[in-house]
């Protein structure tokens, strides 16, 4: 069996644009649920040292990372106090985290990243390669360009630095 081609190309669905981004954030994604994958909960919440954040804390960071970007983004708008409420402590990571984002399966994880991933996928495919490259409405220093490769770029620093 010949391995399928690594290529960033459209998508279908997507402008071309975006369906090239998609295709990144897909396999960023699934480069992460492979790292993980079969992982017991002690191995999730485990953590190397007294501040380091366990694997876990760090999959729901991901999570949540994407999450305000589709708000800030899609949205144009900034968390709501009950979102900053939900959001914040994997968000901010440090001791709170440590505290908190833990004893969940390995089950939880991917069943969270998987439905903000939808959101993102579905938010997408009604947006254009102009809206793109336009500035982001409350951080107009950047576009949404940037905002979702940032999505992207977290997710893998936050995986290497929790599977080193």
């Amino acid at each position: 069996m010949q391995p399928s081609p690594l290529r960033i190309e459209p998508i279908a669905g997507y402008s071309p644009t975006i369906g090239r981004l998609v295709g990144m954030l897909t396999y960023v994604r699934s480069t992460t649920l492979a790292a993980v994958d079969g992982m017991t909960l002690a191995e999730l919440d485990h953590r190397h040292d007294a501040e380091s954040n366990s694997i876990g804390a760090l999959l729901a960071h991901m999570a949540a990372v994407e999450r305000s970007y589709q708000i800030l983004t899609f949205e144009e708008r900034l968390l709501s106090p009950q979102e900053t409420e939900r959001w914040s402590t994997a968000l901010k990571l440090g001791l709170d985290a440590r505290r908190s984002l833990r004893g969940y399966p390995l089950e939880h994880y991917p069943e969270e990243l998987s439905a903000v991933r939808r959101d993102t996928l579905e938010a997408l495919r009604a947006r254009d390669d102009e809206w793109m490259e336009g500035s982001v409405a409350l951080v107009p220093r950047i576009n949404a360009h940037w905002a979702w490769f940032h999505v992207a770029e977290d997710e893998i620093n936050h995986r290497g630095r929790a599977l080193r």
